[in-house]
């Protein structure tokens, strides 16, 4: 396989699971839960480490922000051996149950963004791997996390989630809007491999607390310690899926 023109990796420099957060200095913080990091390359959105947990070896990828640019970490990871991913993110809650700081693990994301619509109908489900979603959900669970278990949607405008959207998805039961989750889960499934998601709340639309409504784009103090359980449960996962 060529090398890929995005992440700048050839077949042989990952690892079959992949740990795929949107935020590219995430990559560094869920590589210090890990043994021996290894940066394989570094090109706009995308930071590749490989490194091993628990004995587990597997690569971490920043997929950037939204659909387009996380299609194509999943696409040229997937070109080059990596067989299971597993979203690793925050997001805004929809049901004012959820707090700040919970988890939450997708069974499905609606299709509120452009991305998959150029792969499929929008009646096509965008739905995690059993396997993956089991795992995710047993590691929260395993580690006494308030965790929620459900539908999501993943929309691509981030700064036009207007009332009328936000009641919508409130009604219909989704539990939090994100970005990335239905391309990962739409193009995973296509190539007949595994994805799941996990993410905290930091904020609730419903409750007025989004990111953000305070004028700045820093997480909420109760949910900045929440990225790192987020990530401790994601990593518990891999010993599972490995």
């Amino acid at each position: 396989m060529a090398n890929q023109p995005h992440l700048l990796v050839e077949q042989g420099d990952v690892n079959e699971i992949a740990l795929v957060p949107g935020d590219p200095g995430r990559v560094e913080r869920i590589a210090d839960h890990c043994d021996d990091p290894v940066e394989v390359s570094s090109n706009r959105e995308y930071t590749l480490v490989n490194a091993t947990y628990e004995g587990v070896d597997l690569t971490i990828c920043s997929t950037g922000i939204g659909g387009p640019s996380t299609a194509i970490a999943v696409e040229e990871l997937a070109n080059v051996g990596v067989e299971t991913f597993l979203r690793v993110g925050t997001t805004g809650a929809l049901q004012s149950e959820i707090e700040i700081g919970d988890m939450i693990v997708a069974t499905g994301a609606a299709k509120e963004e452009g991305t998959t619509k150029r792969y499929e109908s929008a009646e096509i489900p965008a739905v995690p791997h059993y396997d993956a979603l089991t795992a995710l959900v047993d590691a929260a669970e395993a580690r006494g996390e308030n965790v929620h278990v459900g539908p999501i949607v993943s929309d691509d405008a981030f700064y036009n989630e207007t009332e009328d959207y936000v009641d919508a998805w409130n009604a219909a039961g989704l539990l939090a809007v994100e970005m990335e989750a239905a391309t990962l889960f739409s193009l995973a499934r296509r190539r007949g491999l595994r994805a799941g998601a996990i993410c905290t709340a930091d904020g609730n639309l419903i409750e007025g607390t989004q990111k953000g409504a305070d004028g700045t784009d820093e997480l909420p103090e109760k949910a900045k310690n929440n990225v790192a359980r987020a990530i401790r449960i994601a990593l518990d996962a891999t010993t599972t899926l490995a």
